[in-house]
């Protein structure tokens, strides 16, 4: 069987320096906000070319925390994606916001075309999400944002590293909001998340909010690093652990995403001259292909042959939000996300993780031209 992901063959190739790391971090007799998770943040930021920064527990909790950093409130409106994963959505719903959902482009990404007839006086912010690590059309967001004075909210939980136009990700609005779900392109063993930001005083904000509303950078308040709460806050934290693997694993991103390019390159080359649609990469853009996601009609056959085959795949994502049980009744745009359910039933992506091996991906290929070619004749 050819896994989807698999964590075990990082484990087993880092296992070694990595248990060292973290039996030292467990002697310190610091399990959260030590030196590993300050070493982490610097290093993160730096890595990513912010200003200031602070890692959270998920990275569902980035987006509420920024969410709730500018002050969104009931009856709030933000403008974001149909075709996303779960968490930013019931982010957003967390935060006593409304999502308004926009339709999708060529790229399975946020359609810039449609935003502004949506935008109104509840507009709160816009959250552009960069799907399978390839960054949203951000010039044309940020003349809207602009336009409209609504803060941009990044959902870089698929894109890290990802560059638009010389930039990376996470860098183009208010704050960007990063995830280290193990299956992320720089994953924990655990969960967690990060919030950037290039505003000294979101910084302070989102700091306080991460940890109950207590004050620890403002030294002129009387309750600075007390127990005290001087705003209603959330509790998350990335414990010293995962920031330790995170700090080992951080020195080792741009290879991770080199040769996720690399797999990603040779599935272009081996599945050209087929009947798949296959990932454009915008010419103005660094795609980091945290997902190899491809389409068609026959997706649901083609995935059962696959697994019959022992080749695992996914469909991300199967269900558009708007048709979920839990948010029918919230989402009112319903009507306008055509192009995002038509492609929720022709998409599945192929296994890719740097561990993956040449010959393997060779193998899948194989196998899925035989599958494209047996359908193409009945």
């Amino acid at each position: 069987m050819i896994k989807f992901w698999s964590y075990n063959r990082e484990y087993s190739k880092y296992k070694r320096p990595l248990l060292r790391k973290i039996n030292k971090t467990l002697l310190s007799g610091t399990i959260f906000f030590g030196n590993e998770l300050s070493k982490f943040e610097k290093n993160f930021i730096k890595k990513n070319n912010a200003k200031y920064g602070v890692a959270v527990g998920s990275g569902t909790d980035a987006l509420l925390i920024a969410l709730k950093s500018i002050g969104v409130k009931m009856g709030d409106e933000i403008i974001t994606v149909a075709n996303t994963a779960i968490p930013t959505i019931s982010a957003i719903i967390n935060s006593g916001a409304t999502p308004k959902l926009i339709d999708i482009n060529h790229n399975y990404l946020i359609d810039v075309q449609k935003i502004e007839k949506e935008i109104n006086s509840r507009t709160k912010a816009i959250i552009p999400v960069h799907l399978y690590g390839q960054p949203c059309d951000m010039d044309s967001i940020i003349k809207i944002s602009k336009k409209y004075n609504i803060p941009i909210i990044e959902d870089c939980a698929q894109a890290q590293g990802a560059i638009y136009k010389k930039k990376i990700v996470g860098n183009f609005g208010k704050f960007g909001c990063f995830s280290f779900y193990p299956t992320k392109i720089l994953g924990a063993y655990g969960d967690g998340g990060f919030i950037t930001t290039n505003d000294y005083k979101e910084y302070k904000k989102i700091k306080r909010i991460r940890f109950y509303g207590i004050e620890t950078e403002n030294k002129n308040n009387k309750y600075n690093n007390k127990y005290y709460a001087n705003e209603n806050g959330v509790n998350s934290r990335l414990d010293e652990i995962q920031a330790t693997v995170l700090n080992y694993k951080l020195e080792k991103l741009s290879s991770f995403i080199n040769r996720r390019r690399e797999i990603a390159k040779l599935y272009l080359k081996e599945l050209t001259n087929t009947d798949l649609t296959l990932p454009i990469e915008d010419p103005n853009v660094k795609h980091v292909y945290h997902l190899f996601t491809v389409s068609h009609p026959n997706s649901r056959e083609i995935v059962s042959q696959l697994k019959k085959e022992g080749v695992e795949t996914r469909k991300i994502y199967p269900f558009p939000i708007h048709t979920m049980k839990a948010y029918r009744k919230i989402i009112n745009n319903k009507k306008k996300l055509r192009m995002s359910e038509i492609k929720s039933k022709s998409i599945f992506c192929l296994p890719l993780y740097p561990e993956l091996k040449n010959k393997e991906v060779k193998i899948i290929c194989k196998i899925l031209k035989k599958i494209l070619k047996n359908i193409k004749k009945n």
